[in-house]
């Protein structure tokens, strides 16, 4: 049954394919329960949770006590593990398409931008984070969202210095709004304790280098392995450490994919969904060192 692929019915929508232990997670969180509706192969149709002999007692025991040095597995307790996702493809597609119209707008950008956020993260499932979320509200800071759609206007202008100007104004607003999302995480209703501390100048020069980086075809793909790497370590106020375990490699041949396929246009919900959740997926929590030492 490990290897199996499992389904689950939620306000009357399938949900799934979910390994089994992702559903294992889902069950720990609570977002499925001993009455919830689920299949995998082999069952002849779909039956309640709790009916399924020892699945909805799975997680019910203590976390697993990970050795030192070793990491604890996926899903497995508190310890840690790999984040994942459950992200509909025309959900997905809808809600991005709608952001980038607001932006163009300027006027609706800081709703749509919101209203999006809001969405993606309770799309997110974080090992012993049950109901991830988001709290931000609009008027938090609508002014950045309503310069960023401004800016992209900047380029049609005739000026030399005034793109390299906007450049560096659009690299601090993607700071602060990096600092707004992580400041406004909550589990289970209650806010988390955590808060984004990277230097606005070391952020804008991942933003300058990544813009270098283009001149030589495939090197933004390590850049951006790296800024994602600094932007981990700059999340602090949690026990579990983030960290970004995609190589540089895997986001060149991915993005090139995505980049291919969307020139197509038709595939562009299916592919975005998919570079979308392998992004995702490479986000991972692990205990600290100075916690699993102690």
């Amino acid at each position: 049954m490990s290897n199996r692929s499992w389904f689950y019915a939620s306000e009357g929508q399938q949900k799934g394919p979910f390994p089994e232990t992702q559903l294992r997670d889902l069950i720990v969180r609570g977002t499925v329960g001993p009455d919830t509706l689920v299949w995998t192969e082999g069952m002849a149709g779909w039956q309640k949770a709790g009916e399924i002999p020892g699945l909805t007692s799975i997680g019910s025991g203590p976390p697993v006590i990970p050795q030192a040095g070793r990491p604890a597995p996926n899903g497995a307790g508190f310890a840690g593990g790999a984040l994942s996702s459950d992200l509909p493809v025309f959900d997905l597609f809808g809600r991005s398409l709608l952001m980038t119209i607001g932006e163009l707008l300027v006027i609706p950008a800081p709703w749509v931008a919101t209203s999006f956020y809001r969405w993606f993260v309770s799309r997110i499932y974080v090992p012993g984070r049950p109901d991830l979320g988001f709290t931000g509200q609009v008027g938090d800071i609508w002014y950045v969202f309503v310069a960023l759609g401004l800016l992209s206007y900047v380029g049609l202008g005739d000026s030399a210095y005034l793109p390299f100007a906007a450049l560096l104004l659009q690299a601090f607003l993607g700071w602060m709004v990096v600092r707004w999302i992580v400041g406004h995480l909550s589990s289970n209703g209650q806010q988390l304790p955590i808060a984004f501390n990277g230097s606005p100048v070391v952020y804008i020069g991942w933003y300058i280098l990544l813009g270098i980086s283009t001149i030589t075809i495939i090197g933004w793909a390590w850049v951006i392995t790296g800024w994602m790497r600094w932007i981990c370590r700059s999340i602090e106020g949690t026990r579990r450490e983030v960290m970004f375990n995609a190589s540089g490699l895997e986001v060149l041949w991915r993005t090139v994919v995505l980049v291919i396929a969307c020139s197509f246009l038709i595939p562009i919900p299916w592919v975005l969904r998919w570079y979308t959740a392998w992004f995702v997926s490479q986000f991972a929590l692990v205990e600290r060192a100075t916690y699993a030492s102690a």
